[in-house]
Formats: structure tokens, C-alpha cells, sequence
């Protein structure tokens, strides 16, 4: 199979009559929220059973041509482990796909043992797919040719899988199943509520009031820096060493570059702005220190004694029919419908 890189507007005029002719492809999307300030998407893998495509959405917009293919309900999307793609998908291009097979989903209707697309494709046709590009940079370019190789793969027996996971799901009676959940997948309204960072640091919580301030600065000093250079937070100062500047309050920029994690040049350059940031929090009066953020209070809360008690049974009737059916447990039915379950009763 052969692929294509899609990169310009006349590359979109080329390849756009050609996709809508086929019934079936398969799509798979790559982020660099590993490397870069946002996931942002940076590239589209489409295969028809002949040839993939890849589009650069970072060269040219490719939302007007896969449009017409993916919210179509007559063209079958096969993708594996859709969920965050569906996400890239309507965030950056506003697409929301239709007609989709996940195999991930379909292989875990079918209790299988690992539902990981290399463990599939090993299984299912002896394929082993190279780890060495997982954490690839997707938004520098150019592209090498050995990583547009390497997205391309992700797609290429995704079509073929599909035929095997159909074939499993129509003998054990399980299509039904298979396509209530990809339509629910393909509903699915996403938000963007933000947590409050300071939550995400381990320990955090037992900082003192104008420890866990200084924290919040130093979050901010970083996000600043983070955004400006577009990387990943976590790549320009680690959690754990942010965390340790704020409980050590290192009195000068030697100090701050002695610590175990910290850049010299970072503290050279953005230094002083950081320690003036945790000194500023010193004058704060105690009355205006925050407390650690609470828990969401607005939820449902804790089951009574008597849910419990009724949530163990369900538990316990969930297992053995999951035993039944050859499916894990969460499969079936996971803690949290559980308790929605018994809340709404």
C-alpha cells in the first residue's frame, strides 16, 4: 500500500474526487501535546483499501475535503481507540464524524485479552508495529520520511481488522452491541474544563497556605514560558522540581540552578522573575492565603450505607456475568453506571 503526503491546496483538489468514491476507510489522527504547549492536531492519516493518505492540517486545511467522507453516515470509519481523536477532529477542524467501527471497542465486546492495536495486529496478521516514533514531535517540519512511514502503518490494516472484528461480532450475536457503543461514541459532547493545576502536583495538598500561593506562581511563571516557547509545561521544569523550588526557596539564581532538575540557563534567563514572583507572596497577608481547593461538592456525593450495600450486589452479579460472557468487568458494566444505576432508581 502506498501513501500520500496531502500538504497544499492543489494536493487537496487532487485527492478529494478519488476518497468519495470509496464506502470504507480508515482513520487514525496525530497530536504533539507531548512536546507542545496544546495537542494540537497536526496530521490525518486516511487509508482506502488501496492507498492512505496523509494530511498535513498544518499546511493546508484539509476540514473542506474530509467533511463530505467523514460525517457521512454511509462511509464506514474504522479507527482504533477513537475517543481523543473524535475530540482533534471537531476542536481543530470541526468535523463530527459519523460512521464509525472501533476495533478497540469491538475487540473488548469480544472479551479479548488485549485490545491494544499492536497486540491485534500481531495476533491477527503476524504484523509487529515499531514503538521507536510514540513520542514523536508531530508538529516540526518537515516531516521525515522514516515518521510519514510510520503514520502511515497505523492505518494500514485498520480495514482488514474491521472485517475480522465483524465477522467475530456477528457469530457471538454482539453487533447489536458493538453498534449502540460506537454511536454513543460518536455523540459524545466533550468540554473544556479546566482543573486547577495545583491539584495535579503530588504532595500539594499538604503545603502550608502561602506555600501552596507560591506554588500557584510558580505554575504561572512556568505556563508563561511554557506558551511563549510552545512546549510542553512538564518540559521546560518538571512538577517535582517545580515543587522543590517552592519548598526550598533558594535565596539567589545560584541557588535556584543548584537544584537537582533545574536548567542553569532557565534559572539564568527566567530566574530572577521567578524568585521575585515567590517573594511577592511572602508579603501577602494570612487572611488572603487560599486553602488547598476542595473537591467538587456539587456531584452526588457519597452512596448511604443502604447503596452501598446495594451497589456491592450489583457488583457482585456484574462479575459473574461478566465471568459468563468472557468480558472484564468494566466492560460490562463500570463503577460509575453502577452508581448512576442506583441513584436514579
Amino acid at each position: 500500500m502506498t501513501h500520500r503526503l496531502v500538504a497544499s491546496e492543489s494536493d487537496l483538489l487532487e485527492v478529494t474526487p478519488g476518497l468519495k468514491t470509496h464506502s470504507r476507510v480508515a482513520l487514525d489522527c496525530e497530536a504533539a501535546g507531548f512536546h507542545r504547549y496544546t495537542d494540537q492536531l497536526c496530521l490525518v492519516q486516511l487509508s482506502t483499501p488501496s492507498d492512505t493518505y496523509l494530511f498535513d492540517p498544518l499546511a493546508a486545511d484539509p476540514a473542506g475535503a474530509l467533511r463530505p467522507i467523514l460525517e457521512s453516515p454511509d462511509i464506514q470509519v474504522v479507527m482504533h481507540g477513537a475517543d481523543f481523536d473524535l475530540r482533534l477532529l471537531r476542536r481543530d477542524l470541526g468535523i463530527k464524524l459519523r460512521g464509525l467501527f472501533d476495533t478497540q471497542t469491538a475487540a473488548s465486546l469480544l472479551g479479548a485479552r488485549s485490545i491494544g492495536l499492536a497486540s491485534l495486529l500481531e495476533e491477527h496478521f503476524q504484523v509487529s508495529m515499531s514503538k521507536k516514533h510514540q513520542r514523536a514531535d508531530w508538529a516540526r517540519r518537515p516531516l521525515s520520511d522514516e515518521l510519514l512511514d510510520y503514520a502511515a502503518s497505523d492505518t494500514r490494516h485498520l480495514i482488514s481488522l474491521c472485517d475480522i472484528l465483524t465477522a467475530d461480532l456477528r457469530t457471538a450475536g454482539r453487533s447489536g452491541w458493538a453498534e449502540e457503543e460506537f454511536r454513543a461514541l460518536e455523540d459524545l459532547e466533550w468540554t473544556d474544563e479546566q482543573t486547577d493545576p495545583v491539584t495535579r502536583f503530588k504532595g500539594a495538598r499538604y503545603l502550608t497556605p502561602r506555600a501552596l500561593l507560591a506554588l500557584r506562581a510558580a505554575i504561572e511563571w512556568r505556563d508563561m514560558i511554557a506558551k511563549a516557547r510552545d512546549r510542553a509545561p512538564f518540559r521546560v521544569v518538571g512538577d517535582p522540581v517545580l515543587l522543590s523550588i517552592v519548598t526550598d526557596r533558594p535565596p539567589s539564581v545560584k541557588a535556584l540552578s543548584d537544584i537537582k532538575g533545574m536548567s542553569p540557563h532557565l534559572a539564568g534567563s527566567h530566574g530572577p522573575e521567578l524568585l521575585a514572583r515567590l517573594d511577592s507572596v511572602q508579603s501577602v497577608p494570612e487572611s488572603e492565603l487560599p486553602a488547598y481547593p476542595r473537591p467538587n461538592r456539587n456531584g452526588p456525593g457519597r452512596l448511604t450505607p443502604e447503596e452501598d450495600r446495594l451497589a456491592d450486589r450489583i457488583r457482585a452479579l456484574r462479575s459473574e456475568k461478566a465471568k459468563d460472557l468472557g468480558l472484564d468487568k468494566g466492560v460490562l458494566l463500570s463503577n460509575a453506571q453502577i452508581q448512576a444505576i442506583i441513584r436514579s432508581a
